[in-house]
C-alpha cells in the first residue's frame, strides 16, 4: 500500500460499478448498480486510484431533492460512496467527499444530502453533515439514516467581490 494519498479524479460510471458492487452491494449484478440519475448529464462520478491497488474509493453526486423536502432546490445527493476496507481511515474518503462537495458547490448546489449507513455516520458528521429523521432499513443492505448539510453560497460583498458564507463545520480539505 502506498504511503501517499492517491489523487481523486472524475471518472465514468462504468469505472465506479465494480467497487460499488464489491463494497456496498455484493449480492447484486453490475447492471443492477446503475441507479436512477447516474446517467443524468449533470451527475458526476469520482474515484481515487492507487497505482498498485487500482480504484480504491468511489462516489457519485446528482441533482435530486430529498424525500423530506421535495421542493428543496438546488439539492444534490451523494450516492454509493465506497472505499476499499484497507484504505479506510487514511483520508481517501475525506478527499473524495471534498471533491464531490466542491463539484456540487461549483454548480450552485445549496443542499447536500445522502442516505448513510449507520456505521458511516461519524465520517459524515466530521464533514459537517447532520442526521435528520429516524434510521430506516434498506432491505438486504442494512440500516441507514438521512444526512444533510447546507452548502455555502456565494454572496456579493459591498465592493462586488464574491465571499463565501460557509455553513459546513469542518469540511475536509483535499491535501495538496
Amino acid at each position: 500500500m502506498s504511503s501517499t494519498l492517491p489523487p481523486v479524479r472524475g471518472c465514468r460510471l462504468d469505472e465506479v460499478l465494480a467497487l460499488r458492487q464489491a463494497v456496498l452491494r455484493p449480492h447484486q449484478r453490475l447492471e443492477e448498480l446503475v441507479f436512477p440519475g447516474d446517467d443524468d448529464p449533470r451527475a458526476a462520478h469520482f474515484c481515487a486510484e492507487d497505482a498498485l491497488d487500482g480504484i480504491i474509493s468511489v462516489a457519485s453526486v446528482l441533482p435530486e431533492a430529498p424525500q423530506w423536502e421535495p421542493s428543496a432546490a438546488p439539492a444534490w445527493r451523494l450516492r454509493a460512496m465506497a472505499t476499499v476496507p484497507k484504505w479506510r481511515g487514511r483520508g481517501v474518503g475525506a478527499s473524495l467527499l471534498c471533491t464531490a462537495i466542491a463539484h456540487v458547490r461549483a454548480r450552485g448546489g445549496g443542499l447536500f444530502w445522502c442516505n448513510a449507513r449507520l456505521g458511516a455516520v461519524g465520517f459524515y458528521e466530521k464533514a459537517g453533515l447532520t442526521t435528520i429523521g429516524e434510521p430506516f432499513e434498506v432491505p438486504v443492505i442494512g440500516p441507514h439514516i438521512a444526512m444533510w448539510a447546507k452548502l455555502p453560497t456565494l454572496a456579493k460583498s459591498k465592493n462586488g467581490a464574491s465571499k463565501s458564507t460557509r455553513t459546513l463545520r469542518r469540511l475536509p480539505r483535499r491535501p495538496q
